[in-house]
């Protein structure tokens, strides 16, 4: 089976690993605002009206419709987001304005150096090499038909320049759900013999964890300095 022209293979990876940032995985900030359960409960009704995720899972949104979301597994609610939260105006190498998808590797190293790039990207634009983040170890077991790019390492949708590699990038992820795999496969842009995964589809998205955090500091300078893994509390 082959789709653009390229390879489908049909693998089993009980381990990969993704990068996100400690913020996410806190408890939510509605509760520190709030003193009763029903004050909650109000809060969150009003959070649901504008929450991506949370209209994504009742009733769909643009790209992604309510029966392709998971429920009733571990961190369902963070799995749902990365594809319930997409960037109109930044898409990434495998998905656009209107559907996300979640990125991962086989090792930390290959998250790091993705991580680095984009962050130094992002704060090149204001010309101050000035931060500290701290990202948590999110563990999954991802499994079925991915398109192999590790096939064809010179496609086109893997070009370094984004204005290049992302529109193909987005064409190839939108052949790949139309030929129903569940992602793909493909080597590290950004570190060299690293192994990415784009997987498409938030039922392939199996047996997430918690694992290490690390955390990164850029001081004046675009290369930032990794510590890790830190002591770093995440709820």
């Amino acid at each position: 089976m082959q789709v653009a022209g390229i390879p489908v293979a049909t693998l089993a990876f009980p381990k990969t690993v993704r990068l996100v940032s400690t913020a996410r995985l806190r408890e939510a900030v509605l509760a520190s605002l709030v003193d009763t359960s029903d004050e909650l409960a109000e809060l969150a009704e009003i959070e649901a009206a504008t929450s991506s995720r949370l209209q994504a899972q009742a009733t769909g949104i643009s790209g992604l419709a309510a029966n392709e979301l998971v429920y009733d597994v571990p961190h369902a609610h963070f799995i749902n987001a990365c594809f319930a939260y997409a960037k109109p105006r930044e898409p990434n190498r495998f998905n656009g304005a209107n559907r996300g998808a979640w990125y991962s590797a086989l090792v930390v190293e290959t998250c790091l150096a993705e991580i680095s790039f984009h962050m130094t990207s992002f704060l090149s634009h204001t010309g101050v090499f000035e931060a500290v983040v701290e990202y948590a170890e999110m563990f999954s077991s991802v499994s079925g038909d991915f398109v192999d790019l590790r096939a064809v390492p010179d496609h086109p949708a893997l070009d370094p320049d984004k204005a290049r590699g992302y529109p193909l990038g987005n064409a190839l992820a939108d052949d790949t759900r139309r030929a129903g795999a569940n992602g793909i496969i493909y080597p590290s842009v950004r570190h060299s013999g690293g192994t990415c995964f784009a997987v498409l589809r938030p039922a392939a998205v199996q047996s997430v964890r918690q694992g290490d955090v690390y955390r990164l500091v850029w001081s004046g300078k675009p290369t930032p300095v990794i510590e890790g893994p830190v002591n770093a509390p995440v709820v």
